[in-house]
């Protein structure tokens, strides 16, 4: 147990670090949610984020403080980047929806509740909001209409906040037989 004091005492220090900095990580991001009158449960979605990076970085900070010999440990992160890679290549839209999601919750003016309108000459959309998730947006027509709406389209396409008592309207293309 001697042999490991000084390991165990950095690996305490360490813990007691991460601790600190998931607090404060915390705490600004609920006071960042509560300023910009951001749903509570999207602020709980962007800590699931900090929390997975934390963990990241704790794992290498541990792989340091014990002197894992990098050698072995290489063979099996480069094993599981190798899929993961894969995986994310395959699945880029997954990754950027997800990307997507944390970049609206910092930036977009938007909030559960508001109408809005995206401008898109193929399928324009004017709905409320019902819910931002992690991957798309939930949106809800006036005729009952419940469309998901990826994260990603919604940082590409004109989106118009639509107030109360404002006119506004959606041109459909017309279709003309010939």
């Amino acid at each position: 147990m001697e042999a490991y004091t000084q390991e165990l005492i950095q690996s305490f220090v360490a813990i007691a670090i991460l601790i600190v900095i998931r607090l404060i990580i915390t705490f600004l991001i609920k006071r960042f949610s509560q300023r910009k009158n951001k749903v509570a449960k999207r602020g709980r979605l962007v800590l699931k984020y900090m929390d997975f990076f934390l963990l990241i970085i704790a794992a290498f900070v541990f792989i340091f403080i014990w002197s894992i010999d990098i050698n072995d440990l290489g063979w099996i992160a480069s094993s599981i980047f190798a899929v993961v890679g894969i995986g994310f290549f395959a699945q880029w839209s997954v990754l950027s929806n997800l990307t997507s999601g944390v970049i609206i919750f910092f930036t977009l003016p938007y909030k559960i509740g508001d109408t809005i309108k995206i401008h898109d000459k193929d399928f324009p959309i004017l709905a409320k909001i019902e819910d931002i998730k992690a991957f798309h947006i939930r949106l809800g027509t006036d005729d009952g209409g419940i469309h998901t709406y990826p994260n990603s389209l919604i940082l590409q396409k004109g989106v118009t906040l639509v107030k109360e008592g404002v006119q506004t309207q959606i041109s459909e293309r017309a279709t003309s037989k010939g």
